[in-house]
């Protein structure tokens, strides 16, 4: 369950968010193979490699939109640059990442309301990362220093940088018109990102 925000505004947008991405997020948690007895250290690199193939673009788009609201510090939110060290780590040299074959289909950012959408989306995901990192030390022994740090991303700040995702989402004035926008832009991006983790044969 996610903190509450401070802003009364929240709640309406975050409720919007989460309701409305609800069974997309069910659906593709239950397709990825962290908790596989199957999954070895081989498969996560490729199911990391998909990761970097959809962050990579999708981040770049998001980024240089210039249409994210103000108030959001994307330095120190950006999450390709860690993704790429865990594919160092795992044994990639730099030529065979920059080779990567990159998601073509991206949700659309066509409003600011649309990237607080697609920031949603990306920002919970390093709430279930915690869960995974665990599970990934556990099981292959990942950690940090040898291919983990993505599942781990903000460190001990993982919470304290919900929180203020939170606050931040609290203080952007939306209608009703851009709450439905934020939640079409946070369900596309569920789906182009398990359309292109499908794409790429690392789901089960």
């Amino acid at each position: 369950m996610h903190p509450p925000a401070h802003d009364v505004a929240a709640p309406s947008l975050l409720e919007a968010l989460r309701s409305g991405t609800a069974q997309l997020h069910v659906a593709l948690e239950k397709r990825l193979p962290f908790f596989s007895p199957r999954l070895d250290v081989d498969w996560y690199g490729r199911l990391l490699a998909a990761y970097y193939g959809f962050y990579h673009p999708m981040e770049s788009r998001l980024y240089d939109s210039a249409m994210i609201p103000v108030g959001f510090d994307q330095t120190l939110r950006v999450k390709t640059p860690t993704l790429h060290s865990d594919l160092i780590a795992l044994g990639l040299a730099n030529p065979a990442i920059v080779a990567l074959p990159l998601c073509p289909s991206l949700p659309p950012l066509g409003t600011p309301a649309a990237c607080l959408g697609v920031l949603y989306v990306l920002e919970g995901a390093t709430l279930g990362g915690q869960v995974l990192r665990r599970e990934m030390a556990r099981s292959l022994g990942l950690d940090a220093s040898n291919g983990g740090a993505f599942l781990n991303v903000y460190g001990a700040e993982t919470g304290r940088r919900w929180k203020d995702f939170l606050d931040y989402l609290g203080h952007v004035p939306l209608d009703d018109l851009g709450r439905q926008q934020a939640v079409d832009a946070a369900c596309a991006t569920f789906r182009c990102f398990e359309q292109w983790l499908d794409s790429q044969e690392v789901l089960l």
